[in-house]
């Protein structure tokens, strides 16, 4: 049952990572209905596809964005967000089906259960979310909400951790682990909820376009700390809509998340976990490199993907470096 899962881990992080390619190729838009099932099936003739780029002409993207657009140049930007959506049934078909047998089979260990069940409803909400986020974009402007691209996102990492999480706990009730205490574990949930605040800035970030506003490195521009910080009113609402605020937070964020990444890493090498150490360093400064990078050279399309990827691989690794600071096994039901 471990490895089901870790497959279908494997199967949302490459849709995570399709997610992203879809954002920067602004491909998001593309499919103008959401047909869970019928939708399965892609536009298989010229009529068909006619059909299709016609009710794309409809919306606010075309007109304000893509006006002139061939059918060739539309197939293109379809194909991200078909795939996009294709992935995301996969990893609802692969949860559901084997979870059925399993049942059927009465194999699913005391406690799993409602667990695994609603792993099963994550990724139905993660389809509506999904749905609710490409609609706020084809009403009166050419994009989606932000707020609503990062709900998206924040969900698909949440079932990510999700599935991670119950595959080590299967694979130590299939070894008879118990819990191991004394381990450095008060770094978790303070770190979990920075890089959870990092990832929700991050796609704030993109969902604004603010990646392009400043494309230097430290400073923003030729200063430290831009003006305009605090221009929309209530002031909180500038760490929201304020692409200016929420880059200047999310490169800075950047900087409080490596530093404490690196000394968790520490931690866990002198308390003996030298592989979770090494992976949970390694993976925050590529992280770090990347977004940089990403910065300098306006957001190019691969070194966007690769960044948010190389976020997903930070949450991985912590993951595993969670789970062996807290023990290593599951508490009993």
């Amino acid at each position: 049952m471990s490895i089901w899962l870790l497959v279908a881990a494997v199967l949302v992080f490459v849709m995570i990572v399709v997610g992203g390619t879809t954002r920067l190729t602004q491909s998001g838009l593309s499919m103008v209905r959401w047909e869970p099932v019928s939708g399965i099936v892609p536009p298989l003739n010229e009529a068909q596809w006619q059909d299709e780029f016609d009710a794309y002409k409809a919306y606010p993207e075309y007109e304000a964005i893509n006006r002139g657009m061939d059918l060739g140049e539309f197939k293109a930007i379809f194909l991200w967000e078909y795939v996009h959506r294709l992935l995301g049934r996969l990893v609802g078909i692969v949860l559901a089906l084997p979870l059925a047998w399993f049942v059927l089979r009465r194999a699913i260990p005391p406690g799993y259960g409602k667990r695994l069940v609603g792993l099963v409803l994550l990724v139905g909400l993660q389809g509506v979310i999904g749905w609710w986020m490409v609609a706020s974009g084809l009403v009166d402007r050419p994009d989606v909400a932000h707020e609503r691209l990062a709900l998206h996102l924040v969900t698909a990492l949440v079932l990510l951790v999700g599935l991670l999480w119950t595959a080590l706990d299967l694979r130590a009730v299939a070894a008879g682990r118990t819990a191991v205490g004394g381990r450095p574990s008060g770094w978790v949930w303070l770190f979990t909820a920075l890089i959870f605040t990092q990832f929700t800035l991050g796609a704030f970030v993109a969902g604004l376009n603010a990646g392009h506003m400043f494309t230097t490195w430290p400073r923003m521009g030729p200063t430290w700390v831009p003006s305009g910080l605090t221009s929309l009113t209530p002031i909180w609402t500038n760490m929201v809509d304020n692409p200016i605020a929420v880059q200047f937070v999310h490169r800075w964020l950047a900087v409080v998340v490596a530093v404490f990444a690196l000394v968790i890493a520490t931690r866990l090498r002198r308390a003996g976990a030298t592989a979770h150490a090494v992976a949970l360093g390694s993976a925050v400064v590529l992280e770090f490199v990347l977004g940089v990078m990403t910065l300098l050279h306006g957001v190019p399309v691969p070194l966007g993907v690769a960044h948010q990827a190389g976020a997903v691989l930070l949450l991985v690794a912590t993951v595993f470096a969670s789970y062996w600071s807290m023990g290593g096994a599951p508490r009993q039901p």
